[in-house]
């Protein structure tokens, strides 16, 4: 009775259709052009099944709910259209005479990890159905489907896992992964360091080279205290322009200065019991500095064009490329907002440091690039992987995260080679035949070598004589020494 009423309805879905044109037609020549926005698109429901009538009659009940439907009636043709189509949701028989349910319910998780696939079968033992969710089946329905109710169930609940699963990826990616990933020693020291500091109420200087992931590390000592439930509020100190960082921090009233239009909370507001990333702190105006100082000491400040003295609690977590240590020498940091910043300093390995992790590291990036450019799950082989972790990675660990999605779109896969790496990998050192030049003494020709070598380093890390100086195994009295007995100048 269900099935015939949809088969009564579908029928009368024309007409009801073209009577609602018509009538929004001649509403909008007696009321003008429509202002209604424009509908969501619809999403779309792939059924596959080798009878015709089973094909129609699911197309038809999918239809009157608003789903745009596709149909294929076999193995084959389904693969084809899951390829190419804009499929949200797959409904599909287990047994069709060119290739089984179960082939292309592997075959499209491969191709597409994220698409939620529902079974159906007339004919169907316990070990297939378990073998379907062994396989990625989402969902099992059993035929005949006398109950539309119970499809729309499980296509509903199939496309919200959809969109959740979409949404948390996206929520990663936002967050930088969210997840401090390897297992190599240095790793496992850095996570105990973060587990203890978070607990406290200790402000923190995360120290390490462009790329480490420091705000992974800030992020994560927000969501292990007292105040995850808090906002985490970020300011880059050296993107925002000398002029503008007081009002960033602090706020401003109305009228304070030229566009100022309206009141408007500073970072150290908004992030009012919660936790303020000062990221690039190194990089501060030095006349910010002491104002930064003064809220870290009384906890209070002032906006922009106020005089009412505000309160906050707040968390400051600060990081930086640079040496502090070397920028209070210089006179380009204060000595007492630095003891204030670096209440516990956490330093951040470079990747080089941990080669260990890269196997993991540009696993779960392979994963992310493919889940997010729409491509079929890819892996590394094993000369693949030996070839990362020969690379000197002066990115670090964004430089690795962007070289594997550029693998994940210009590589055919399923499988990545060594080949495949070294097409997209940046030259790791100069060619080296030109070294010997006739009549030149061996110590003159290793001056010029360690030269060379010395400048590469300098340059990776901006002239951080401290940064440089661990990268070459160096104390930086001796790095110094160096540069003088190389001519080697600071900034050259």
């Amino acid at each position: 009775m269900e099935l015939l009423r949809v088969e009564i309805l579908s029928r009368l879905w024309p007409i009801a259709c073209r009577s609602f044109i018509l009538g929004v037609s001649n509403e909008k020549t007696r009321r003008g052009p429509s202002r209604l926005p424009f509908p969501p698109v619809p999403d779309t429901v792939l059924i596959v099944d080798d009878e015709r009538n089973i094909l129609l009659t699911l197309g038809r009940a999918l239809a009157l709910e608003g789903y745009a439907t596709e149909t294929a009636s076999g193995g084959k043709e389904a693969l084809e259209k899951i390829a190419a189509l804009p499929v949200d949701v797959v409904v599909m028989d287990v047994r069709m005479p060119d290739v089984d349910g179960l082939t292309v319910l592997r075959q499209a998780r491969e191709a597409r990890p994220g698409l939620p696939v529902v079974i159906m079968s007339g004919h169907g033992s316990l070990e297939t159905v378990r073998q379907a969710f062994k396989l990625g089946a989402f969902d099992y329905l059993e035929k005949p489907i006398t109950e539309k109710d119970k499809l729309l169930a499980a296509v509903r609940n199939a496309l919200r896992m959809r969109t959740l699963a979409e949404e948390n990826a996206v929520l990663r990616r936002e967050a930088g992964s969210g997840e401090m990933l390897g297992e190599g020693a240095s790793m496992r020291r850095l996570r105990e360091i973060v587990h203890r500091a978070a607990a406290s109420e200790g402000r923190v200087l995360v120290v390490g080279e462009n790329g480490t992931g420091k705000e992974l590390v800030a992020r994560a000592l927000h969501a292990g205290s007292r105040r995850r439930e808090g906002p985490f509020v970020k300011l880059n100190c050296a993107a925002v322009p000398a002029e503008l960082i007081e009002s960033e921090l602090f706020g401003h009233e109305k009228g304070a200065f030229t566009g100022a239009i309206t009141a408007r909370k500073g970072k150290f507001e908004l992030a009012d019991r919660g936790t303020l990333f000062l990221d690039e702190v190194g990089d501060m105006p030095a006349a910010m500095q002491a104002k930064v100082l003064r809220v870290l000491q009384e906890g209070e400040f002032e906006r922009v064009g106020g005089g009412a003295p505000l309160r906050c609690d707040v968390r400051v977590i600060a990081a930086t490329n640079k040496d502090l240590h070397a920028e209070v020498a210089a006179g380009r940091f204060r000595e007492d907002l630095y003891y204030r910043l670096a209440v516990v300093p956490i330093p951040v390995p470079p990747l080089r440091e941990r080669r260990e992790d890269i196997p993991e590291l540009a696993a779960a990036f392979l994963a992310e690039a493919c889940e997010k450019n729409g491509r079929r799950a890819m892996r590394l082989d094993r000369e693949a992987v030996a070839a990362l972790q020969s690379h000197d990675w002066p990115g670090n660990v964004r430089e690795l995260r962007n070289l594997v999605e550029r693998i994940a779109i210009l590589c055919d896969g399923p499988e990545i080679s060594a080949d495949d790496v070294a097409a997209v990998l940046p030259a790791a050192r100069p060619p080296r035949g030109d070294r010997y030049r006739e009549g030149a003494p061996l110590k003159d020709l290793l001056d010029e070598a360690e030269r060379e070598i010395v400048l590469a380093a300098l340059s990776a890390h901006r002239d951080n004589m401290a940064e440089t100086a661990r990268a070459l195994g160096l104390e930086r009295s001796h790095l110094y020494k160096k540069l003088r007995a190389l001519g080697i100048k600071r900034g050259e």
